[in-house]
């Protein structure tokens, strides 16, 4: 879990900066934002109470470090070169999903961080953070919208159906276990194959 949460971080952060991210993550996943204090996070990482603010102003900006570089990692991960023809929707919807699905799994305990304890932040920071979030609907929809332009897709509810991809791929990080049957890449393929089939059968009755 370590590794997996330590390359989250990039190079331009010191060891120690990086070390006290990763320390939060635990510490934040484990206890919450609000249960967790700054001594918490710099014993984590083996550090005196007061390291923490060389680095970081406040414990806000340290879930705010972990929130930002988390969303844009995850982006990255699905913005990787080499997904399916630009022709091919159902290839490219699978490549999308499947990178999603193994990049939440892989990353579980910091995704659920990024995921269910922005309320912590000031409301400058979550217009930030909510801006870098929107770009994961944008990938998903103009997908599965060139899909059903090209008749390749059933004529779905194309936002109803970008909201149950995502959904499927972030509530994992709940769940998720890296001893457990599946690998990161396995249930990445195994949602992507649901995430076809959504598209790809018959369209039930309309939500009223």
């Amino acid at each position: 879990m370590a590794a997996e949460i330590d390359e989250l971080w990039g190079e331009d952060l010191a060891p120690v900066a990086r070390a006290l991210l990763s320390s939060a993550v635990r510490c934040f996943a484990a206890r919450g934002f609000t249960g967790t204090t700054t001594r918490d996070i710099s014993g984590g990482a083996g550090l005196s109470p007061a390291a923490l603010y060389v680095h970081f102003p406040a414990k806000e900006q340290v879930l705010f470090e972990i929130a930002r570089r988390g969303h844009r990692s995850a982006l990255a991960a699905i913005d990787l070169p080499g997904c399916a023809d630009p022709d091919d929707p159902a290839g490219r919807l699978r490549e999308l999903v499947a990178r999603f699905v193994a990049w939440h799994a892989r990353h579980h305990v910091a995704a659920r961080v990024c995921q269910y304890e922005l309320a912590g932040l000031t409301s400058e920071h979550v217009t930030e953070i909510a801006a870098i979030r929107r770009e994961f609907p944008e990938r998903f929809r103009a997908v599965i919208a060139d899909g059903v332009e090209q008749g390749v897709f059933t004529p779905v509810d194309v936002g109803r159906v970008v909201r149950a991809v995502l959904s499927l791929g972030i509530d994992l990080v709940r769940w998720y276990r890296p001893d457990g049957p599946d690998s990161p890449e396995q249930l990445g393929r195994f949602y992507a194959d649901l995430a076809v089939s959504m598209v790809s059968g018959v369209p039930g009755p309309a939500a009223g």
